[in-house]
């Protein structure tokens, strides 16, 4: 399994030195898309500077720890779709038959998958979340360590969940749709106070749509240590990237080949 588990951090590594070469072929292109993005999600941080400017806190968060939620959720969302580029395009490429390419190869399928391709725009994501932390946080070192650490933990969830929606597919057909929604609530559960939270939808955070352990458990370690919510947020990262590819693969078995062979060097 270690052996195996080396192989496949090689494979990811050796797609993202391809995919940022392949990427910055077109400079001019690259620097605008990255930039393109960070000015996008920097109108967020006016909104919500006007927003407190009239209020106080919003479910027992202040303006800085919202910010916070936002860096680290934009960060690792950008991180996941920077070295997992094709989480997205799961159920697309099983639908078209384009996993027969995959299949043909002597590579774990789901990690060659996801890994073959990166999104340029992510990177934007990804830079604008670091510098974000830093302007309110400031550069503490065992904060900006943890939150490196915290960013490697929400890239998993976001890509685990993404597998899971998408993996559907092997099971009721074109989940493509089903796959958006949950992004959209991971994205937006995930960037803001945990206080707005009550009854099922805080239920819903913590279980299904596993949002407060991308950014809200994050923010409190931060803000307050715990060695105890660190092993539990461990715990469930390792739970949930466990039963994506267990569900991936159990989705596999089902995968009837498509019309469209796709060649794949």
């Amino acid at each position: 399994m270690l052996t195996e588990a080396k192989k496949n951090i090689k494979l990811i590594g050796m797609y993202f030195k391809f995919n940022l070469y392949s990427s910055m072929e077109y400079r001019a292109s690259f620097i605008i898309q990255v930039l393109g993005m960070i000015i996008n999600n920097g109108s967020f941080i006016f909104f919500w500077w006007i927003l407190f400017e009239n209020v106080e806190s919003i479910g027992g968060y202040g303006f800085k720890d919202v910010m916070m939620l936002w860096a680290i959720s934009s960060t690792a969302f950008g991180l996941s779709h920077v070295i997992f580029g094709n989480v997205r395009r799961i159920t697309e490429i099983i639908m078209t038959g384009e996993l027969d390419s995959y299949l043909l190869q002597p590579k774990d399928v789901l990690v060659n998958l996801i890994s073959s391709r990166t999104i340029i725009s992510a990177w934007g994501d990804m830079f604008y979340g670091i510098i974000l932390f830093i302007g309110v946080n400031g550069l503490n070192i065992s904060d900006f360590m943890l939150f490196l650490l915290f960013n490697c933990t929400a890239a998993l969830f976001f890509t685990s969940i993404l597998v899971i929606a998408n993996s559907l597919t092997f099971f009721i057909g074109n989940a493509e749709g089903i796959a958006g929604l949950i992004s959209e609530f991971m994205i937006t559960f995930s960037i803001y106070p945990e206080g707005i939270y009550k009854g099922i939808a805080k239920l819903v955070i913590y279980s299904v749509v596993p949002a407060a352990f991308v950014s809200l458990i994050p923010v409190r370690i931060i803000n307050n240590f715990s060695i105890k919510w660190l092993l539990i947020l461990f715990v469930f990262v390792i739970l949930w990237s466990v039963f994506a590819y267990w569900f991936f693969y159990r989705g596999l078995k089902k995968y009837e080949s498509g019309n469209l062979i796709v060649n794949k060097l």
